[in-house]
């Protein structure tokens, strides 16, 4: 079996230019790639277009790319979290496409399945619709919406093995396996890497096959995006 690990993020990285589009993996701050993210911000590579279900926020997750100029575009659902962003986008200094989320899913998850596109009703009558081929089933208007792909997808699992067998945890189950299938490489990081063999082949959500590369990440923040508590 093919042992697809790589010592660190560094190493993991390689390949990684100017231009390209990545996916990341992660709903809110959970479930990011938080390693590969401080890679990337060590490479200091410029241009990138990112999909990503949201922006992280000002001083964490891809907050950080945007405040070294490192993304030329975004790509999306929510953003509500970001100043920095906001700043960008009402300035001209960031492209931005906004996405219904469950359509953002199915793109991201089409790329993966080799579906170039699909039909579906959300965004139709609105500015999501602009410019986008419709069609009528049943009765009811429909949006085309074409498939994503990325140079690299950059995923964060819970566990994993040296085949790039994944396991997720929790919420963090969220856009990490669609994108596990859409990259070009992908690029997985775990908080605990096992042999293979040694993961429930009943319990594994990314088969080996998509991951090219696997590394054990460390320092772990595991941010709380907003913390909501009542007084005692």
């Amino acid at each position: 079996m093919i042992n697809k690990t790589v010592q660190n993020a560094q190493e993991a990285l390689q390949g990684v230019q100017d231009g390209m589009t990545l996916m990341l993996g992660g709903f809110g701050l959970c479930g990011i790639p938080e390693n590969a993210i401080q890679e990337l911000l060590r490479l200091g590579v410029k241009n990138l277009t990112c999909i990503s279900n949201n922006a992280g926020v000002d001083d964490f997750g891809i907050g950080l790319l945007l405040q070294k100029r490192q993304v030329k575009k975004m790509i999306s659902s929510y953003v509500g979290e970001n100043a920095e962003f906001e700043r960008q986008l009402l300035s001209g200094e960031l492209e931005v496409e906004l996405i219904p989320q469950g359509t953002l899913a199915e793109r991201i998850r089409a790329g993966g399945a080799g579906i170039p596109a699909f039909f579906t009703p959300a965004g139709y009558g609105t500015e999501v619709g602009e410019g986008k081929e419709t069609r009528a089933f049943n009765g009811k208007m429909y949006l085309m919406e074409s498939w994503l792909k990325a140079d690299f997808s950059f995923v964060k699992a819970w566990k994993g093995d040296t085949a790039g067998n994944l396991i997720y945890k929790g919420t963090a189950r969220n856009f990490n396996p669609m994108m596990a299938t859409a990259g070009k490489i992908t690029v997985a990081e775990v908080e605990e890497l096992v042999p293979a063999g040694e993961l429930d082949p009943n319990l594994i959500h990314t088969p080996g096959i998509y991951v090219q590369r696997i590394f054990k990440g460390e320092n772990y923040e595991k941010r709380i995006e907003q913390r909501t508590v009542r007084s005692t």
